[in-house]
């Protein structure tokens, strides 16, 4: 529960105790469960009106998770036919560095800096 363990909760609840005494906890408890119901029905009403308000305007679950699935395979294909196949992307290039690399190699002894 939000990444608090059993002591931590325990020390929690054990400083609410000393900090408001034990007459006010309950209401304490009471007021934060109307808070907490009050805020669940302003969801479950805002979740009514936007289906009512995609109901009127024609679109429903189904048509909505058909249209962002359109929109992400079409993303998809740009996105492999933007970056395409990128194995042979330095071509000639690739060849030059690892013939430069293997020349290095072979340099004898390390390289000394002239003054």
């Amino acid at each position: 529960m939000f990444g608090i363990g059993g002591g931590e909760l325990v020390f929690i609840l054990f400083i609410v105790l000393m900090l408001f005494g034990s007459d006010k906890v309950p209401e304490i408890a009471r007021t934060m469960g109307k808070a907490m119901a009050q805020l669940k029905n302003a969801t479950n009403d805002i979740k009514s009106e936007i289906q009512k308000g995609a109901e009127a305007n024609g679109l429903d679950a189904k048509s909505l998770s058909d249209i962002t699935g359109n929109i992400n395979a079409e993303i998809n294909n740009a996105k492999t036919n933007l970056l395409g196949d990128n194995s042979n992307l330095l071509g000639e290039t690739g060849k030059e560095i690892e013939k430069i690399k293997e020349d290095i190699d072979l340099i004898p002894g390390p390289i000394k800096r002239q003054r």
